[in-house]
């Protein structure tokens, strides 16, 4: 098996790919207007990150349930975070600031962050020949899809016999929805991992995943929360359940492909220890 890193990167995960390739697109006007971001934790703290290395000022809008170190660590970074009750409360409260003339940066509807995300797929193949012995399968997690989308155009124009699979939580299904609609549809979030509660995927993630992606696999809360677990006991790995949802979609892969040869994206890391560790032990 191996792991794509991404939680290693600046702020804990895979996000600065996109934020920073938007930023690069961005006119003068653009960033003076200051960015707003929506996020369910990764994609504000991102934002957060880019926006004050470049001395640019950011808006963050966050549900009250996103994790606590990542709402800390944006405003660290000197981003105004804003809280509202959930996810959908976030992106209308982000239209709102957008259209009183903040510039939006989207965390997967936009094509330019796509393509930036894709690079991770980009290296993930690219090392993965350089090794003579390339995945049959690699298994990214879903939010919004910009990840998944990304990643599977780049590995499937360097590895076209590699099967790419999106992997989802229950309650947090706004692609599996898509795909059984014909179409992006919004869903009711009630997974608790709130990096991947995207209220609805949009067009342009909805064509990329249903052209190149293998399957959508959907594992309960549980089983993502004990992934991470397993990550860090059998890997020496902290990764958030958002993550860890990867390596309960590895088993039901290995099931269906007994002779798969596995690559994950390891998408981040932030999510509290403690929570995590009270989130995986068993009721008493």
């Amino acid at each position: 098996m191996l792991l794509k890193l991404e939680q290693l990167q600046r702020a804990g995960s895979f996000k600065p790919r996109g934020v920073l390739a938007k930023l690069a697109t961005l006119s003068a006007a653009e960033r003076d207007a200051g960015l707003v971001a929506v996020s369910g934790g990764n994609h504000g703290l991102a934002v957060a990150e880019v926006a004050g290395a470049a001395g640019v000022a950011a808006v963050v809008v966050m549900p009250e349930n996103a994790p606590a170190r990542s709402v800390a660590a944006a405003r660290a970074a000197g981003a105004d975070v804003r809280l509202t009750a959930d996810i959908p409360a976030a992106f209308a409260l982000a239209g709102e600031l957008q259209a009183a003339g903040a510039t939006l940066v989207h965390p997967f509807d936009d094509p330019v962050v796509l393509a930036a995300q894709g690079t991770a797929g980009l290296e993930l193949a690219r090392d993965a020949a350089t090794l003579g012995e390339p995945p049959t399968d690699v298994l990214v997690s879903i939010g919004g899809g910009a990840l998944l989308s990304g990643v599977a155009t780049a590995v499937r124009a360097l590895l076209p016999d590699t099967r790419v699979w999106g992997v989802e939580t229950v309650g947090a299904e706004a692609m599996s929805a898509a795909l059984a609609a014909g179409g992006p549809v919004p869903v009711t979030i009630t997974s608790a991992i709130t990096t991947l509660s995207a209220p609805s995927v949009s067009q342009l993630t909805y064509d990329h995943v249903r052209e190149l992606v293998h399957d959508v696999l959907v594992v309960p809360d549980a089983d993502a929360v004990r992934g991470s677990v397993e990550l860090a006991e059998h890997a020496g790995i902290w990764a958030e359940p958002a993550a860890g949802c990867l390596v309960a979609g590895a088993r039901t892969v290995v099931a269906r492909h007994p002779d798969a040869r596995l690559a994950l994206v390891v998408c981040g890391a932030n999510a509290d220890v403690a929570d995590v560790v009270g989130a995986a032990r068993p009721p008493a």
